[in-house]
This record gives structure tokens, sequence and C-alpha cells, in this order.
């Protein structure tokens, strides 16, 4: 003999809450995927992006450029850097191939020298170096000896582009847009 079940308006509303539930359960998970996976935060230490980005800026950080296309000048990047255990801030100035030499504090991009309204300090003076594929060649904004450690150091040199988590898109606190370059030529 065969039991039948008689769907109840009771029945029906508390299978409609267990779907309910578990819907909104995915939504949250697939939520929290797309945050971690596009979007980020990241907190500024230090002073090497002065005076664009200061000490204790919380940035959001935008992971989605990453899957289309690669960095390029002026961008501001986060890095993850294996060495130093931490994950650094910097602006790009050299992509593959580009020619990179700073000469009186001036930096020169494939002979060019690069607009920057951005900046404080001056850089000190680097024989010229070719970025190498893959790699980029990144910055601080504070010019100034010893404030910011970028490719010009030796310890770190030229960043993998696979190294690069996003890219910094506006600063939420205090709430204020990213400085940007004039394009080059």
């Amino acid at each position: 003999m065969e039991e039948i079940i008689v769907e109840t308006p009771a029945r029906s509303r508390q299978k409609s809450e267990v779907w309910g539930w578990i819907r909104f359960v995915l939504l949250l998970g697939l939520i929290f995927m797309l945050i971690n996976n596009m979007i980020g935060l990241t907190k500024v230490s230090g002073n090497s992006m002065n005076p664009s980005l200061h000490n204790g800026n919380v940035l959001l950080m935008n992971k989605i450029p990453l899957f289309f296309s690669l960095p390029e000048y002026g961008d501001v990047v986060v890095i993850r850097d294996q060495r130093l255990g931490f994950s650094i801030i910097k602006r790009v100035i050299g992509v593959p191939g580009d020619h990179v030499l700073i000469a009186n504090g001036i930096i020169y991009i494939n002979g060019n020298p690069l607009p920057e309204l951005y900046t404080v300090g001056k850089s000190e003076d680097m024989k010229e170096q070719t970025v190498a594929s893959g790699h980029l060649f990144v910055i601080g904004d504070n010019r100034n000896f010893g404030e910011s450690k970028d490719s010009r150091d030796p310890s770190l040199g030229q960043v993998q582009m696979k190294d690069v988590k996003g890219y910094a898109a506006v600063s939420l606190f205090p709430m204020k847009r990213i400085s940007m370059p004039l394009k080059l030529k």
C-alpha cells in the first residue's frame, strides 16, 4: 500500500522558506566570491606614495582588469612581494621593452621625459635599464632618497606582472581620486 502525502499550505510554505534560505545563502556565497576575487581593500603603510597617497589611506582595489589587460603607464598597482612578506603600492612607469633612465632627477622613458605633476622630491640618477618581458618598472611618488622601496632599489628591482594583485582604484578613507600622470607620447 502506498502512502499518499497531501501537500498542505503550511507544508508548502515551509518548503518555500527552506528554498528561500538556500537561495539566500548561495547568493551570499556568490557575492563573497565576487568581492574576494574582483575587488578588495588595502591600507597604505608608509610615505612612499606621498603626496598622492598617505600613510593610513584605505584604498579600493580593482582586480577585474588583471583578467583582460596589462598594467599601463601611471597605473597605481598593489604588488605582492614575497621577499618582504607584505604588499606594496607603487606607480607603473615602465612596461616590457621600455628603456628607463634617471638623469638629473628626471625620469626618461624611451628617451622622453616623464611628465609628472604628482610627485615630491628628486630622484637619484640611475643608469638606463630595459624592462624585461613579463616585468614592470614601478616607483613611489615620493622620490626623496630612502623614502620608497621600488624598482630603483636592486633589492626589489623590476616586478613580475604575476605579482600584481590589483589596481588602486580610489582612496576610500579619506575619499579622493588617485592622481594620474599626463600621457606619454
